[in-house]
């Protein structure tokens, strides 16, 4: 039995039977499958290939002149390549923010083995890590990164620091 319903005149009638069909629906998916393929487009020559991690270089005349057992960085490498930018903030916000060139967490940091390193990134970091271009620059370029440490922080016969 057809199912019923009161209209606009409150009499029972049968339930128009209407016919279900998408409306312009050739145009509706050729749009969607237009558009999804000028998303994907620009993806496309870059499906598979991978860019070699860089090669750092720590090649530095400070770094020859040690002893094997002295060519060890302030702290772990490991720990560095992930942690070091905030390590640098941290010094910055300790030494030139608040201003606690004297206090324990100031001007000197102590790692975990107990050295104690003067915290700056110019006489400490940079004493080793001399060669900017061959160290800092290759992992900064490959991950797309411009830090901001060298406009304060110049580098060797450079009047004007400048991030690559």
């Amino acid at each position: 039995m057809a199912e019923n319903y009161k209209n606009e005149f409150g009499v029972f009638a049968e339930r128009p039977q209407v016919e279900k069909k998408y409306y312009d629906a050739k145009n509706i998916f050729t749009g969607l499958a237009v558009f999804l393929l000028l998303l994907i487009l620009p993806l496309v020559p870059n499906l598979g290939k991978t860019i070699p991690p860089p090669q750092r270089s720590l090649d530095t005349p400070v770094i020859q002149k040690m002893a094997e057992k002295d060519r060890k960085c302030i702290m772990p490498t490991d720990w560095m390549r992930a942690n070091h930018m905030q390590m640098l903030v941290d010094w910055r916000d300790n030494v030139v923010r608040s201003g606690e060139k004297g206090a324990a967490n100031g001007r000197n940091f102590v790692n975990p083995e107990g050295k104690k390193y003067l915290a700056s990134l110019t006489n400490t970091c940079m004493d080793c890590h001399s060669n900017k271009d061959k160290f800092c620059d290759q992992c900064h370029n490959y991950v797309a990164v411009a830090p901001n440490c060298w406009g304060c922080h110049l580098t060797e016969g450079k009047t004007l620091a400048e991030a690559k």
